[in-house]
């Protein structure tokens, strides 16, 4: 089982929807994934908790923009280099700060565009779902 960890600057959604919509992938993932998310005061705690981490994904515009079965492969990659443990990292409404970039094993893009760290969480959470199913082979994919 791969251990996912989110650290997000900032305070848990207030929005009842997302967090909704991240138990529902997070219950269909349960016997692949076990995730949690660390939500943190400011940017200096994020680099404090992303210090104790082996590998870090970080979210962010100037990332990598990948396809859904590149992410799936770079999830399956850097949980093979970090020994089944992930840390994904959000940042703030300002974003992550430099030393967080810096700190990054790799940083991925979702797109472009720029989104509220919770609406962020939602799409992770799925990705990481359609993860799952691309390692399955499941036809969610499609």
């Amino acid at each position: 089982m791969i251990r996912i960890k989110i650290l997000m600057v900032g305070k848990a959604t207030k929005e009842p929807w997302i967090e909704a919509g991240v138990d529902h992938y997070l219950r269909r993932m349960v016997s692949t994934l076990e995730v949690s998310t660390l939500f943190l005061k400011d940017d200096s705690q994020l680099l404090s908790h992303m210090e104790k981490e082996r590998c870090c994904l970080a979210l962010d515009p100037r990332g990598r923009v990948m396809t859904s079965e590149t992410f799936a492969d770079t999830l399956a990659l850097y949980a093979e280099k970090g020994g089944a443990r992930l840390t994904f990292v959000i940042g703030g409404a300002e974003g992550l700060p430099q030393a967080a970039r810096e700190r990054a094993d790799v940083m991925i893009s979702f797109s472009a565009l720029t989104f509220p760290h919770q609406l962020c969480r939602l799409i992770l959470a799925e990705q990481l779902y359609r993860s799952c199913e691309l390692w399955r082979g499941s036809p969610y994919h499609k």
